[in-house]
């Protein structure tokens, strides 16, 4: 039970950023951008994502500047973007560190090392790439990679991201 309409800590909707706010409404599938092996493992939940096609296919996402994710691709020189369907909201909360993952984030989720990051077992749709070019942009930096290689599934619920919660179609 919630006697709150809103949330009551939320800032007034006359105080909220508009580029922010647009931003939400937005409807962006769910990924988990991984990297990293052994000890360098790392991932994040990301939904600011862009497919580029052409002779040679990019991948952009963009995080904030002081994610571990970003030091540990540019160390590696690559990463592995997983596409989540409906089912796998817990692993969307868990990489986008809201959900307890005692013994760290992969202490929690079967993966496996590939030559460009950890791959989540469990994600069906996954792009591998290697690292272009991280650029700083705004309040955020793109991270810019390579399409190398792909594994898709006949996916038909992506999980979404709209207006600050998960959807589904």
């Amino acid at each position: 039970m919630n006697i709150h309409s809103d949330h009551p800590f939320a800032t007034p909707l006359e105080k909220r950023d508009p580029v922010r706010r647009l931003r939400g409404r937005i409807a962006a599938g769910v990924t988990v951008a991984t990297s990293g092996e052994g000890t360098t493992m790392t991932g994040l939940t990301v939904a600011s994502i862009m497919v580029v096609e052409g002779e040679v296919p990019l991948c952009v996402v963009a995080v904030g500047p002081d994610a571990d994710l970003v030091t540990t691709i540019e160390g590696s020189g690559a990463f592995v973007v997983h596409l989540l369907d409906s089912g796998q909201r817990s692993l969307a909360d868990t990489f986008a560190l809201i959900r307890p993952s005692p013994g760290g984030l992969f202490a929690v989720v079967e993966h496996a090392q590939t030559p460009w990051g950890p791959r989540l077992t469990d994600v069906s749709d996954v792009v591998f790439c290697s690292h272009v070019e991280t650029r700083p942009t705004g309040e955020q930096v793109l991270i810019v990679g390579e399409i190398e290689d792909l594994e898709l599934s006949d996916l038909t619920d992506p999980l979404i991201h709209f207006r600050g919660s998960y959807r589904t179609f």
